[in-house]
């Protein structure tokens, strides 16, 4: 059932939520009165609401739901001191590498085989790496955020500027999404960036990659552990999964230059490419394979690998080679102990 924020009645009637801001269809203005909210004056609001109508969702809809929206500061000082740029590699690691972490997605994995081996029979990742990247995220569900997306979404998109045009873009995504799912808007939790559900999907990524396990209704990847799973294996296979490949090779380096590893995440050059350069493998790779160097820094110094396509798709679900690494690591771990379980 529809929650009652998002009903047909209330789409043709008095929206629950009275509407603070009035749509007003001749001079195509919104009008905010005396109660509205923190962005209900905000030229950049109404273009929100005007995208989105749009795509087809209900103008004072949006324009209620945008007059809910309260500015958050700990969203901003949140988004200012993200871990990946405070953390070398060794504590960013100990974050995400520990037995506990380990010991829950051997759980998590023994809970949902059935639904894992499916997703990975179809999509071609292995299930460790879907299983590592929930273990990630939310710790295998259990950390998926306490904001309210809304509030975390228009945060963004109209108090900080330097990211500001991916923000209002993800909030539009919000609105579409809310609007054709039937999820209650104000209910929907998340990270202070706005990522939600088991995998912490961005709206957009949702309305793109999620797919429920069963082909039926929308993907529920807040409650739905199976749409979750099914929704990470169809993000990393749409991004260019290859299955059956390796993911990286750790590697030596003769000369390690900053400039050899100034190349950006996505492999352009061949193994054989790097050899040359003076870095070495450490096992067996095909010459041809593209890569991509790889620099981390350690606690007795810095440890290089050649990242590989499947090393790259891990950074388009977050842009870093240090998350890609710990999910990696994390998988590796977790599949050697659940076969260890099982002896």
């Amino acid at each position: 059932m529809r929650p009652l924020f998002c009903t047909p009645r209330a789409r043709r009637g008095r929206i629950p939520f009275a509407p603070i801001l009035l749509w007003v269809l001749s001079g195509g203005l919104i009008v905010p009165d005396a109660g509205a909210g923190a962005y209900t004056d905000r030229p950049a609001a109404l273009e929100v609401i005007r995208s989105a109508e749009r795509a087809g969702v209900d103008a004072v809809w949006s324009a209620d739901l945008l007059s809910a929206a309260e500015r958050q500061q700990s969203i901003l000082d949140a988004i200012a001191r993200p871990a990946e740029k405070t953390k070398p590699w060794h504590q960013y690691r100990q974050i995400f590498i520990t037995p506990r972490r380990v010991e829950e997605g051997v759980d998590f994995w023994d809970q949902h085989a059935a639904v894992l081996d499916s997703v990975s029979a179809t999509t071609g990742v292995p299930s460790e790496v879907i299983v590592a990247i929930i273990g990630v995220e939310t710790f295998y569900g259990r950390i998926t955020g306490s904001y309210r997306v809304i509030d975390a979404l228009a945060t963004l998109a109209f108090d900080y500027p330097k990211r500001s045009t991916f923000f209002t873009g993800e909030l539009e995504a919000f609105l579409l999404l809310a609007w054709e799912s039937g999820k209650d808007p104000l209910a929907l939790k998340g990270s202070y960036a706005g990522a939600m559900g088991y995998g912490q999907f961005m709206p957009s990524s949702y309305r793109a990659y999620a797919k429920s396990y069963d082909g039926e209704g929308a993907p529920d990847i807040w409650d739905n552990p199976a749409d979750a799973i099914s929704s990470v294996g169809n993000y990393l296979r749409e991004h260019g999964w290859r299955d059956g490949e390796g993911v990286l090779v750790s590697a030596t380096v003769t000369d390690p230059a900053p400039e050899l590893f100034d190349h950006g995440l996505k492999p352009t050059q061949s193994v054989a490419h790097w050899v040359a350069m003076g870095m070495v493998p450490a096992e067996a790779v095909a010459q041809d394979e593209m890569a991509t160097p790889i620099s981390l820094e350690a606690e007795d110094g810095s440890v290089y690998w050649l990242g590989l396509q499947n090393f790259y798709v891990i950074t388009r679900y977050n842009h870093s080679a240090m998350y890609a690494m710990a999910v990696w690591e994390l998988s590796q771990s977790i599949a050697a102990s659940r076969r260890e379980k099982a002896r």
